[in-house]
C-alpha cells in the first residue's frame, strides 16, 4: 500500500494534492525550488526538500533531482499534479523503472495522446469524430496551402506536439497561410522543441466542451459529465463551469460514451479529460486528450461529489474505482474563475511581487484553491495564478450570483489581479444568458471596454492594513519551546 507520496509540483495544485493525501492518512513530501523556500505547500507538507534554483528547468522539470528525493525520502509514489512532469511520458517510464508509482496514466497513453496528429489517427481509427483536416504533420507552407484548399477556409494551424494555445494560428484566406505556418512552427519550437504543424477545419464560433473520465486498472471506465470551457483569452481558459448550459442530457450521454471509447482506445488509467470542439448545431469533434488532472477539475467535484484526486491515488494503489457509471449524478451548478496576478489594462502583463495582504472569499457554497498568503511571493519564474475561486448553486443563476459575491470579497494588496475583469465577465448579459463560444472575450472585452477597476470599500482597506501589520509583528512565528513544523524535516537540512 502507498504510505508516502512525493508531490512533484508547486502552488495551489500541490496544496490540493497534499490535502487529499492527508484525508487518506498518507504522508506527503514536498519539493521546492530556491524561490519557493517559504511557499505554502512547503509549510504544509510532512517533509520538504530543495531540488534546485528558481528556473523550472533546473528544479520542477529536473527529473534526476525529483527521483533522487523520492528515493531519499522513501516515497512509494509521485503525484505530478498538472503542468511540469504531468504529461512527460519519459518521466513516467523512469518512475516505473525505479519501482516508483506514477499517479497518472501509463506512459504509452501519455505518448499516444501527446502527439496531436498521432492522437487524431488513433481516434479516427476508434470511430471517434475528429475535426476534418490532416492526420499527418505538414512539412512546408506549400503543403499547408494544398491541405487548406482541400479542407476549405477558414482553417486552424496547430502544433502537433503542443497544447495551451501555443503554436496555433487561425487562417481565413490563402494569402495568410505561409506567414501563419512559419509563425506557428516557430512558436511551437520555442514552446515544445518541435515545430511540427497540422491543419484542421476551423469550426465557426465553437464551444470548447470537455468530458471528465476516470479509469482503473480493472478495466472500468466512466465519465463524470462535461465542463464548459469556452471563456478563453488567447486559447487559455479563464472561466469554467459544469454542466454546460448548451448540453442536453441526451447530448451528455453521447459525448460521455464517445469519451469513454477514446480513453479505452489508448488503455487509459487514472483521471483524464477528452476535449471537444462543438459547433452551433451541437455536432462535436475530438480535439485532444489531457492525460492528467485538469486545472478546472474542482467544478466536476462540486457537482458530482467525487474527489478526483482521492480516486487517482486509490487507482494508482491498485484499487478499483469506488463508484460506477450509474452512481454519477449531476447536482446543481458549479463555476470556477482563475485569479491571476496580471494587469488587464496593460495587455494582461504578469505582475509578480509580494502579497502584502490577502482576504479570500468565504461563506456558503464557496471553495477557494490557493497557495496565497500574506507576505507570500508571486514569483516571476512561474505561472502567475493566485487562486481558483469555485462556487456552487442549485442552478446556473444562483451559482453565478454566488460567484459575483465571492469575487467581490476577494481582496489582495501588493499585486495587480484580473479580479475586476472576471467580475465583468460573470455579470455580462451574454454570459448570464449562456450565449458562449471561444470568441466571447475577444468580442466583448477589448480596449476601452476592459473594466477599469472598482473602488475598494473602506472596511476592506482597514482589513488589509490590519493583516499587513499583524504579519509584520511576527504573528506566524512559533512560540519559544514549541516543536518545529514537520515541513522542516527535509533530509537536506534546509
Amino acid at each position: 500500500m502507498i504510505g508516502k507520496v512525493l508531490i512533484a509540483n508547486r502552488g495551489e495544485i500541490a496544496v490540493r494534492v497534499l490535502r487529499a493525501l492527508r484525508d487518506l492518512g498518507i504522508a506527503s513530501v514536498a519539493v521546492y525550488s530556491e524561490a519557493d523556500r517559504a511557499a505554502r505547500h512547503v509549510r504544509l507538507a510532512d517533509e520538504a526538500y530543495c531540488i534546485g534554483p528558481a528556473p523550472s528547468a533546473q528544479s520542477y522539470l529536473n527529473a534526476d533531482a525529483i527521483l533522487d528525493v523520492a528515493r531519499r525520502s522513501g516515497s512509494q509514489a509521485i503525484h505530478p499534479g498538472y503542468g511540469f512532469m504531468s504529461e512527460n511520458a519519459a518521466f513516467a517510464e523512469r518512475c516505473e523503472a525505479e519501482g516508483i508509482i506514477f499517479i497518472g496514466p501509463p506512459a504509452g497513453a501519455i505518448r499516444s495522446m501527446g502527439e496531436k496528429t498521432r492522437a487524431r489517427q488513433l481516434m479516427a481509427a476508434a470511430g471517434v469524430p475528429v475535426v476534418p483536416g490532416t492526420l499527418e504533420p505538414l512539412g512546408t507552407p506549400e503543403e499547408a496551402a494544398l491541405a487548406a484548399e482541400s479542407t476549405g477556409y477558414p482553417v486552424m494551424l496547430k502544433a502537433a506536439a503542443g497544447g495551451g494555445g501555443k503554436g496555433m494560428r487561425l487562417v481565413s484566406d490563402p494569402s495568410q497561410i505561409a506567414a501563419a505556418f512559419r509563425d506557428a512552427s516557430s512558436e511551437a519550437v520555442k514552446a515544445f522543441g518541435d515545430g511540427s504543424i497540422y491543419l484542421e477545419r476551423a469550426v465557426v464560433r465553437p464551444r470548447h466542451i470537455e468530458v471528465q473520465v476516470l479509469a482503473d486498472t480493472q478495466g472500468n471506465c466512466i465519465y463524470l459529465g462535461e465542463r464548459e470551457c469556452s471563456i478563453q483569452r488567447r486559447h487559455q481558459k479563464v472561466v469554467e463551469e459544469a454542466p454546460s448550459p448548451f448540453v442536453s442530457p441526451e447530448m451528455r450521454a453521447g459525448m460521455g460514451e464517445v469519451a469513454v471509447k477514446a480513453a479505452k482506445a489508448v488503455g487509459y488509467v487514472s483521471a483524464g479529460t477528452i476535449e471537444f470542439l462543438v459547433d452551433q448545431n451541437g455536432e462535436f469533434f475530438f480535439m485532444e486528450m489531457n492525460t492528467r488532472l485538469q486545472v478546472e477539475h474542482a467544478v466536476t467535484e462540486m457537482v458530482t461529489g467525487v474527489d478526483l484526486v482521492r480516486e487517482q491515488i486509490r487507482i494508482a494503489d491498485g484499487y478499483a474505482m469506488s463508484l460506477g457509471q450509474n452512481d454519477i449524478r449531476i447536482k446543481g451548478w458549479a463555476m470556477e474563475c482563475r485569479i491571476y496576478a496580471e494587469d488587464p489594462l496593460n495587455n494582461f502583463l504578469p505582475c509578480p511581487g509580494t502579497i502584502h495582504a490577502v482576504r479570500l472569499p468565504e461563506g456558503p457554497n464557496v471553495r477557494v484553491d490557493s497557495a496565497a498568503f500574506t507576505r507570500g511571493e508571486i514569483s516571476m519564474y512561474y505561472d502567475p495564478m493566485v487562486a481558483k475561486v469555485i462556487t456552487w448553486g442549485s442552478d446556473r443563476g444562483a451559482c453565478a450570483a454566488t460567484m459575483n459575491r465571492a469575487l467581490m470579497e476577494f481582496q489582495i494588496v501588493g499585486v495587480h489581479t484580473n479580479r475586476d475583469f472576471l467580475l465583468a465577465i460573470v455579470n455580462h448579459a451574454e454570459f448570464r444568458a449562456g450565449n458562449l463560444d471561444t470568441g466571447f472575450i475577444g468580442r466583448n472585452f477589448r480596449g476601452a471596454s476592459l473594466p477599469a477597476g472598482t473602488p475598494v470599500p473602506a472596511a476592506d482597506i482597514a482589513a488589509a492594513i490590519y493583516a499587513f501589520e499583524s504579519s509584520r509583528k511576527g504573528a506566524c512565528l512559533p512560540s519559544a519551546g514549541t516543536t518545529p513544523s514537520p515541513w522542516r524535516r527535509g533530509l537536506d537540512g534546509r
